[in-house]
């Protein structure tokens, strides 16, 4: 048993944030019903590096049934309104509008089947002034403020990955089993919106309580805009190490253990956190300049004596090379695909992922 055996989810849904969120679903138990319509999901068509098929589709769509229906016909909408009274969580990622338009106002599907729990995902608020805009990721990324504070000194840049989709489909996960809890307590399903502006504007609001209190973050890359030292840095065979210093009982022994110079740390300009960022070129010129001395696997044992943080800056071929990454493997149509295993490891066991469907159930 796993704990959402027994339960349907229908997912109206198309490329990231939504499939996301159910996609964590099916690992849970649900039966989840992906809705596509004729010619599929567009995220289907992303790229085709995973054994032919789209990368994005095979890591979101695990588990779940395709079936296709054409919503712009009576016969889809009737078809869809079948499934729904059958279900307890109906997801969606329509234009705002769109699901009331075709007779199936989610409100209204709550009224008639009292135990649904309703989750429909936007790119703005679906009451707000850009309701009726489109909202792709990295357009969410620029309109918040998240490219502003990400990348070097020069530019703004994209967070590498689909950070606001990802982000809505796991504030959409939890919701969701948030309300199922509730409905277990009250027999009672519960509407939920949320819009990938409002997610992502959640997850700013550090940067944004530090620019309205005046001291707005730098783009500082592979820095950290209020501590210091707390960055990258080359070794002398090329590694890069970035370290971190928390505290100024760390400073005081990273400064006797890898700088080699105990008496840094009482000097006023580098004394305190706020002291070292202040003067962070000279902070940080220190720092440089002992680990350019050393290759860089000294440089991390000597930051292991130290109890110092510190990680090497992988690219994505060390990643897959990467002691810690634990895998999983899904079926495809195309044959088995590697993955990242979820994050939860639970006591009862390791949790088999579903395979990804074709279109409709068939052939991919």
């Amino acid at each position: 048993m796993r704990p959402l055996d027994g339960l349907t989810v229908i997912a109206v849904e198309q490329a990231v944030a939504a499939p996301f969120c159910t996609a964590r679903l099916a690992d849970a138990g649900a039966r989840v019903i992906k809705i596509e319509r004729p010619g599929g999901d567009f995220a289907r068509g992303y790229d085709a590096t995973a054994r032919g098929q789209s990368s994005y589709f095979v890591w979101l769509n695990r588990g779940k049934d395709s079936r296709v229906l054409d919503l712009g016909a009576q016969a889809g909408r009737d078809a869809l309104a079948g499934m729904i009274a059958e279900a307890d969580v109906l997801v969606q990622n329509l234009r705002p509008g769109a699901m009331a338009r075709m007779g199936l106002d989610p409100a209204e599907l709550r009224a008639r089947h009292p135990k649904l729990v309703t989750c429909c995902i936007s790119g703005y608020a679906p009451d707000g002034a850009r309701a009726a805009r489109k909202a792709y990721d990295l357009l969410i990324q620029a309109e918040s403020g998240l490219a502003a504070i990400t990348g070097g000194p020069a530019e703004p840049a994209r967070v590498g990955i689909s950070i606001v989709d990802i982000a809505t489909g796991a504030s959409a996960h939890a919701a969701i089993l948030e309300a199922l809890i509730g409905r277990g307590i009250t027999g009672e399903g519960v509407g939920i919106r949320l819009s990938m502006f409002d997610v992502i504007a959640d997850w700013m609001a550090v940067p944004l309580l530090q620019a309205e209190g005046g001291k707005p973050p730098a783009r500082v890359g592979l820095s950290h805009p209020s501590i210091a030292p707390y960055g990258a840095f080359a070794a002398r065979d090329g590694r890069v190490i970035l370290l971190s210093i928390q505290s100024e009982r760390e400073w005081r022994g990273f400064c006797a253990g890898v700088l080699g110079d105990a008496a840094l740390a009482a000097d006023p300009r580098f004394e305190s956190n706020v002291a070292r960022v202040a003067n962070r070129a000279e902070t940080d010129a220190h720092v440089a300049r002992a680990v350019a001395a050393l290759d860089g696997a000294a440089v991390m044992r000597a930051l292991d004596a130290a109890d110092i943080a510190h990680a090497e800056v992988n690219d994505l071929a060390g990643l897959s090379r990467h002691p810690e990454l634990r895998r999983a493997t899904v079926q495809t149509p195309c044959g088995a695909v590697e993955l990242p295993a979820p994050a939860a490891v639970f006591s009862d066991g390791a949790r088999a992922l579903g395979p990804v469907p074709g279109i409709d159930g068939g052939e991919a």
